[in-house]
Order: structure tokens, then sequence, then C-alpha cells
């Protein structure tokens, strides 16, 4: 594992310790490095409609975009449970509109790592334009 990851690891983990989660106890932290080397951190968010609940790797894509970055390398994604966690459906969909190459580097509560990417996560994903 390259040094990079070990720092974005720790930094998805920073974020985990701010996750808002009192219905699931599923503290889940993400780091977002974009492709100018900047890293943005989300965590998830909960509500007790459960449905506006937002994961932590849709809060670091719209921290990121709060900040005028749209261009994303790779994403590290760090939960409490026994088994690295890759992204929900709706999430999966929105790392697609802006990185389809993306990198994605799941992490469990031992720290069992599993790597993918996420167009083999998400084989054909939509997109409106294409030619973004």
């Amino acid at each position: 594992m390259s040094l990079g990851e070990d720092q974005l690891i720790q930094k998805a983990r920073d974020a985990q310790q701010h996750a808002y989660a009192p219905y699931s106890r599923f503290l889940v932290g993400a780091a977002l490095l974009a492709k100018d080397g900047r890293i943005f951190l989300g965590c998830n968010v909960e509500n007790s409609t459960l449905g506006a609940t937002l994961c932590a790797e849709r809060t670091a894509v719209a921290n990121a975009v709060c900040h005028g970055v749209r261009h994303f390398s790779k994403i590290v994604i760090v939960s409490n449970s026994d088994d690295p966690v890759m992204p929900c459906g709706i999430c999966r969909s929105v790392l697609f509109e802006f990185a389809p190459d993306l990198e994605i580097i799941a992490v469990s509560s031992s720290g069992q790592i599993e790597k993918m990417k996420l167009g083999d996560l998400y084989p054909k994903g939509f997109r409106l334009n294409s030619e973004k």
C-alpha cells in the first residue's frame, strides 16, 4: 500500500469520527482525492426519516463541488462494519457522474481492504451527457 493510501485511509477515519448515525450506528467516513491532489472529506448524516440520510461518499462529493472541484481519481470509504463496504446504488450513480474511472478503496473496522474500479462496480452507469 502506498503512503498516499495510508494518508487517505487516516483522513477517512478522521471524517468517520464526525458521522451522525444515531439510528443505525453505522459510522462511515470518506476521503475523496481530487485529480489536483486535494482531499475532500465526508461522513454519513442520518435523519429520522431515513430517506433523507446522506451517505459519506455523497457528502464528500458535495464538499468538493462546493469548492469548485469536479474531477476525482480515488475515494477511500471506511466503516465500522466487519467487512469492507462499497458505495450504495445512489452513491455509485453520483460518483459516476464525476469520475467513471474512480478507484474505490473500502476499509473495514479491522483494516481489511477491498479495491475496485467504479466502472467494474457500476458497469454502463447512466449519464445524460457522456461528453463531460
